[in-house]
């Protein structure tokens, strides 16, 4: 029997939402505070998943400028249903303290590559939403309400400020809510209820909801009810996956997802999980997209094909014919006239002040700092393997110290090592490395290649990177030369989820990329003529 391999979205890829149109699958998942919003991948068999679009690539869609770090696009839904692609997504504004500023929309699409719609604005009272169709033809809108009056401080919530899951009918033809909304869950005694879905079988509404905060207590938790507002009875399990009390499971973290049907009537359900490195609690590939098969008991309720509540690493794929392709190194060079699918960059819907494509190198233009919020020249792709190399090639001048070009293994501002071509003073061009390795909150640099290297007045300079489990290790080669080691040995595992502030402060993952800023102002340019990643664990 052929396997599903999970995880099967790796790397950066949290809150799968999962439909069916025909023999076609998507997932959609989080993409926080990287541009274009919204990652769509396609599977004909579940095994075997491509990237096919990021709907929200526009201002009038999306404009994350000024979000802060791990806010921005929330667990979207997809769902597929009058001939249309529904996109359910919230835009966060605000991270910290009491407040959430969650604002939620709908997009649509006759096409999974689009057109996709301008938004329509739906509600603020809560993330996480989804959208469900029912079978009489109304829709019905899902989210979370968020309550600021708890003890939410700090980026970790407690349990009174998810009070429970709102319900509310949509006018598709108006565009807006009608009715009142009515809160139809308070979840079960683990706490923390968001990221619900619906699903309906048999005369019952069955409702799986995300508890237990995205940590190492998350869970996906399932209810029923004979009608859509409840009341919901707790599936005698209470949950239907969850590692929390299996430390030693090769998937952490396992919760938030939905389930699908097969044209056969198989169920499968989505979660994202995370893979930790041996020995920690540090997931560098952030929170990963997981496929199990469930079946249905005699008592009509869900449960995992192989038994038990921990997710498992491999599965029954619905075709017995299908196999699993390997990953293999992916080498760009940037002469078309559209950056390669797997890159993005972050919060600005204005990518033309970032970045160009010359026909020969990608051109970033160099702005504000590293890490900032607003307008930073980042394009980066995600870390799939815990292991890898990362390549590239640099033709750039600065012309003081203010400006810097480079190589970057990055999650966000506080978290980043950046080996980076510049100017001294003293001794002209030369190699650096900016290291921020979790500094909370200020963000401060250490600089651990000291004095740096000098480099030939002008001409290219190829720089790498190698990412073995928790360490990493810059390289630099003049082109004709040997690559040559760069710097120490430096913590990779605080590229991480749970680096710095720790597991329920930051909700994405780790890049390799290309990097410029100009403090001065100038807006230099950097060109990098090519990027090559190779999986070393594939």
């Amino acid at each position: 029997m052929s396997a599903i391999i999970n995880p099967i979205l790796p790397g950066f890829n949290p809150d799968p939402s999962i439909c069916r149109a025909g023999p076609d699958y998507y997932i959609a998942t989080s993409t926080f505070e990287w541009y274009p919003g919204v990652q769509i991948h396609h599977s004909t068999d579940l095994v075997n998943w491509r990237l096919v679009g990021r709907p929200l690539d526009r201002a009038s869609q999306l404009d994350m400028r000024g979000n802060p770090d791990s806010c921005g696009i929330w667990a979207p839904c997809l769902s597929h249903a009058d001939g249309l692609f529904w996109l359910v997504y919230t835009d966060v504004k605000r991270l910290d303290g009491n407040f959430k500023d969650s604002h939620n929309y709908i997009v649509t699409a006759p096409d999974i590559a689009g057109p996709w719609s301008d938004p329509v604005y739906v509600n603020s009272s809560g993330f996480d939403p989804s959208l469900f169709h029912d079978d009489d033809g109304r829709k019905w809108f899902v989210n979370m309400v968020w309550n600021h009056r708890s003890n939410s401080i700090g980026g970790s919530p407690k349990h009174p400020a998810f009070a429970g899951i709102l319900v509310q009918e949509y006018d598709a033809q108006a565009g807006k809510l009608i009715g009142e909304p009515e809160n139809i869950f308070q979840g079960s005694p683990h706490g923390l209820v968001e990221g619900a879905h619906l699903f309906k079988r048999k005369a019952w509404y069955y409702l799986t909801v995300a508890e237990g905060g995205t940590g190492y207590d998350h869970a996906v938790t399932m209810a029923r009810s004979r009608t859509l507002t409840g009341p919901y009875e707790l599936h005698p399990d209470i949950f239907l996956m969850t590692s929390k009390d299996t430390p030693d499971a090769p998937l952490q973290r396992a919760g938030h997802g939905q389930m699908v049907e097969t044209p056969g009537g198989a169920v499968y359900h989505t979660h994202l999980c995370s893979r930790p490195l041996p020995g920690t609690r540090r997931s560098p590939l952030g929170r990963e997209t997981g496929l199990q098969k469930c079946v249905w008991g005699e008592d009509g309720w869900l449960r995992q094909a192989q038994g038990g509540l921990v997710p498992a690493l491999k599965v029954d794929a619905p075709d017995p014919a299908s196999r699993k392709r390997s990953s293999e190194p992916v080498r760009r060079t940037f002469d078309g006239t559209e950056l390669p699918p797997e890159f993005q960059w972050l919060r600005t819907p204005l990518p033309e002040r970032i970045f160009s494509l010359t026909g020969s190198a990608l051109r970033l233009i160099a702005r504000e700092s590293i890490g900032s919020w607003f307008e930073q020249s980042l394009v980066a792709r995600r870390q799939e393997h815990l292991h890898f190399r990362a390549e590239t090639t640099l033709s750039f001048a600065p012309q003081n110290f203010q400006q810097a070009a480079g190589l970057v293994h990055y999650y966000n501002r506080h978290k980043f090592h950046f080996l980076a071509v510049t100017w001294h003073e003293d001794l002209g061009r030369v190699l650096t490395i900016l290291s921020c390795p979790g500094d909370w909150p200020d963000g401060r640099l250490q600089f651990p290649l000291d004095p740096p290297v000098l480099l030939p007045v002008d001409g290219a300079v190829e720089l790498a990177m190698e990412i073995d489990g928790a360490d990493l290790q810059f390289f630099y080669r003049i082109p004709g030369s040997d690559w040559t080691q760069v710097g120490p040995v430096l913590d990779a595992s605080v590229i991480s989820d749970e680096g710095g502030r720790g597991e329920h402060a930051s909700f994405t993952g780790a890049f390799a990329g290309m990097a410029a800023f100009d403090t001065s102002g100038d807006a230099i340019s950097a060109d990098f003529t090519q990027f090559t990643y190779i999986p070393e664990d594939a």
